[in-house]
């Protein structure tokens, strides 16, 4: 078999972005750059590999497996292409930036993952994203929240909702029990799944170490999915703890909010409380944001993830994949074009720079192709007549 048989084959799960679709994408990265900015958010661009540690470090340590790794040729260290890009912004924000005041940042980029994480997606995300560090106020998971959604909705995003759980539930219900990380990620698992015969049998195994209180609460959690009834049920059944308590406050607040907000109004606003999808990444409310049958959006309080770096500054923001938010919009029609003749006529070369100057497309036929289909969806020409460059409509052919 001839090597050039294949050699245009891509890895699993990589693809091409074909034209029609890149202008889609570029469009909608340069919105959210504008939505975030439009909110004070200022650009960084890290880089696409980094010493693997430095990837790895804290937090980051569960992106272990996502990371594609390599070795250097020029230090022999062991280099890793990013999988999430919030390591390296609280690097920024903790050793390059080193503010001590609130720090607004934005990012769009390439991601890698070894492993798609969900069935028919990409393993080269276009991350976007949006983090505020240095306030720990619900009024910057509140900014997060907002940014995301009116975003997507400037995107044409529809049907939007918001979902809401809080890590601090499960964490201050295990608080005091000797639960080793396995058994806690089994936990986890187990809620997330709704899978009440593996969480009582998970259970079962701390009865000597966790109280009847806190056991009948992480069982309760598995019915407390809905709208805002199930903050007052839970408020009603969990134990009365601290962490608890300011989590079905903190949830409350943000959702009161959220509908109360021009432009949300018609954002629907749901909790489960037993969805903690990253909860060893998360320290507070987290969030997931839907629209038109997926899910686009998460993010949430993650105050731990500068502690690695020397700066445990308050954080929370959230990111999206720019590739998989393209797949549920309708395609954009091309913005109309103007056909030019190709030429060296110094008039005709100053007529085409001055469309383009005022934001017009003009496409220059070149010679030999005048016949061909036209791929810029002209509806005007640029025509001679009478010594001057005029447009014109384009006649379409029958």
């Amino acid at each position: 078999m001839p090597a050039w048989s294949s050699s245009w084959q891509l890895p699993d799960q990589i693809a091409d972005v074909l034209p029609s679709e890149a202008r889609h994408i570029e469009e909608l990265r340069r919105l959210f750059l504008d939505t975030a900015r439009s909110y004070g958010y200022e650009l960084v661009m890290p880089p696409l590999l980094e010493h693997l540690e430095s990837l790895l470090t804290g937090t980051g340590e569960a992106l272990d497996l996502q990371t594609f790794k390599l070795v250097d040729q020029l230090s022999g260290r062991t280099l890793g292409l990013r999988a999430d890009t919030t390591p390296q912004v609280a690097r920024i924000d903790a050793h390059l930036l080193n503010r001590t005041s609130v720090a607004r940042l934005c990012y769009c980029g390439p991601v890698l993952h070894t492993r798609a994480d969900r069935p028919n997606a990409t393993r080269e995300p276009l991350q976007f994203g949006a983090e505020i560090y240095g306030h720990a106020g619900l009024e910057a998971d509140l900014e997060a929240q907002l940014l995301a959604l009116q975003g997507l909705q400037v995107a044409g995003v529809t049907g939007l909702s918001v979902d809401m759980a809080d890590v601090r539930i499960v964490s201050s219900l295990l608080a005091g029990a000797d639960v080793d990380a396995h058994t806690l990620s089994l936990i986890h698992s187990a809620l997330a799944a709704k899978d009440a015969g593996e969480l009582n049998s998970l259970l079962a195994r701390l009865h000597g170490t966790l109280s009847a209180a806190a056991r009948e609460g992480l069982k309760a959690l598995l019915q407390f999915y809905g709208d805002a009834g199930v903050l007052v049920e839970a408020k009603k059944v969990l134990p009365d703890l601290p962490g608890v308590t300011q989590a079905l406050q903190n949830m409350q607040w943000l959702a009161s909010h959220i509908a109360s907000t021009d432009g949300t109004a018609a954002v629907r606003v749901s909790f489960d409380l037993a969805d903690l999808r990253g909860y060893a990444y998360y320290s507070g409310t987290r969030f997931a944001i839907y629209g038109q049958g997926a899910e686009l959006a998460r993010g949430g309080r993650y105050d731990e993830v500068g502690a690695v770096f020397g700066r445990n500054r308050p954080a929370v923001g959230f990111s999206l994949d720019l590739k998989e938010l393209v797949c549920v919009l309708p395609p954009r029609p091309l913005k109309a074009a103007i056909r030019a003749p190709w030429g060296e006529d110094p008039a005709l070369r100053a007529a085409i720079a001055q469309l383009r100057a005022r934001g017009e497309t003009v496409a220059c036929v070149l010679p030999g192709h005048e016949h061909e289909v036209n791929e810029f969806d002209c509806d005007r020409e640029l025509a001679h007549a009478a010594g001057a460059w005029f447009v014109q409509p384009l006649a379409r052919a029958a």
